[in-house]
Parts: C-alpha cells; sequence; structure tokens
C-alpha cells in the first residue's frame, strides 16, 4: 500500500487526485489549514489521517513538522494547494505578494524539506502543481506568476539534489481548470465562468496519477497540461 501527504485535498485538483488515490486503497496523510477543514477531510476520506497546518504560516508549519508524526516512509508528497490574488504590480500590496509567495512557494519548500528523509526511503515522487503561469506571466498576475516561477526553480534544484537518492521530482503544469479557485479568477477578472470551457480537474489527475504510476525505471519532470482549444 503506499503512502502519499497531499495539500489541497479539500477541492479542485486535489480532491479528485485525493478521491483516485483512496479509493484504490491507498494510505493518505491530508494537510488541513483548520480544524474544521480536518474533521471535513475525514469524512470525505475515511482512514485517512490529517494534519492542520496553514500554509501561509511557513515559520508555523515549520515548527509543527519538527514535533508531527510523519510517516516513516513516502511514496509521494503532492503540492495541489495554492493561492492566487490578480493585480497589477502598481497596485500590487505587499502582504498579498507575501501570502502568495508563503502559499506557493515557500510553504512546499518547508514542508518538502520536513518528509525528504521519508522519500528517500520509499524512492519517492515529489509533484508540484504549478500553472502555466509559471512558464509566461500575464498582467496582473505578477505575484502569482512570481510564485510558480520560483516553485519551477525549486522542482529544478529539487531534482538535481535529489536524484542520487532515487527521490523523482516532477512539476505539472496545468492552464485554466475548472476549480473554485479558477471561479474566483474570473470573479476578480469581471468575466462570466463557464466551466465547460476549461479543463477539468479529472483530466489534471489522470496525468498526476500517470506520474505517480510510472515503473520506477522512468520520469517525467515537467507535464504541460493545455485546453485543447
Amino acid at each position: 500500500m503506499a503512502t502519499h501527504l497531499l495539500t489541497g485535498a479539500g477541492s479542485g485538483i486535489g480532491a479528485s487526485v485525493g478521491r483516485r488515490l483512496h479509493d484504490r486503497g491507498d494510505q493518505l496523510l491530508l494537510l488541513a489549514r483548520s480544524d474544521e477543514r480536518a474533521a471535513g477531510l475525514a469524512r470525505d476520506y475515511p482512514g485517512a489521517a490529517t494534519l492542520v497546518a496553514d500554509l501561509s504560516d511557513p515559520d508555523g508549519l515549520e515548527r509543527l513538522l519538527a514535533e508531527a508524526d510523519l510517516p516513516d516512509t513516502l511514496d509521494s508528497v503532492l503540492h495541489v494547494a495554492g493561492a492566487v490574488e490578480l493585480s497589477p504590480v502598481a497596485d500590487l500590496p505587499a502582504g498579498e505578494l507575501r501570502e502568495q509567495l508563503d502559499v506557493n512557494l515557500v510553504a512546499p519548500t518547508v514542508l518538502t524539506r520536513a518528509c525528504l528523509p521519508a522519500l528517500r526511503r520509499a524512492k519517492g515522487t515529489v509533484l508540484f502543481v504549478n500553472s502555466t503561469s509559471g512558464l509566461r506571466a500575464n498582467p496582473t498576475w505578477a505575484a502569482y506568476a512570481a510564485s510558480k516561477f520560483g516553485l519551477r526553480g525549486l522542482a529544478d534544484a529539487l531534482r538535481a539534489e535529489e536524484a542520487e537518492h532515487g527521490v523523482r521530482v516532477t512539476s505539472v503544469f496545468p492552464s485554466r481548470t475548472a476549480t473554485p479557485m479558477q471561479e474566483k479568477v474570473h470573479e476578480q477578472e469581471g468575466k462570466d465562468y463557464d466551466p465547460s470551457e476549461w479543463i477539468t480537474p479529472d483530466t489534471v489527475a489522470d496525468a498526476i496519477l500517470h506520474v505517480l504510476d510510472l515503473p520506477p525505471e522512468a520520469t517525467i519532470p515537467e507535464l504541460v497540461v493545455r485546453v485543447a482549444t
């Protein structure tokens, strides 16, 4: 039975991935930002373990992980949770910039570091759900794109560092996906939201499961999933 640590399991891509792994009998450790969210995840994923951690507070996350009873082995750490706020640079509050950097980049770094011993024992996979905004930045997306460009850099460095330990590292770059985050983005952009226009979370989950299920002699360092039209 494989063991996975997953962020963002409450909705969108993370929920789709979590359901797939849970349904096939894998063991899950799910991060939740509050006790209430943890209780909801425990109901949605019977038998899964939960850990309450606020990704917007990397220092607090670091302290919590130092005392947490993490699994001895981890077959994967799946970074799916994220935060986005749109703003042109001319109007970008420092707090919004810091929050997106903390949630999308600093917290994944802290979490991955804490899990490396368990990942090395299992020769596991670190998978970062990035974004096509991590490949190209568009107007009003500066803070989010900066965090995602940084996440790609983190993945590249980690991949090179951990190859000798048998740990594989993959970045998945979905374009716009029909999630609650995407609905929020459309509201910020002042646009009507039609989920049928975008990739489904299940489509991205298919790609993620393909990466996780690769035989040990293969790896996919980067994977871009774009809207077909």
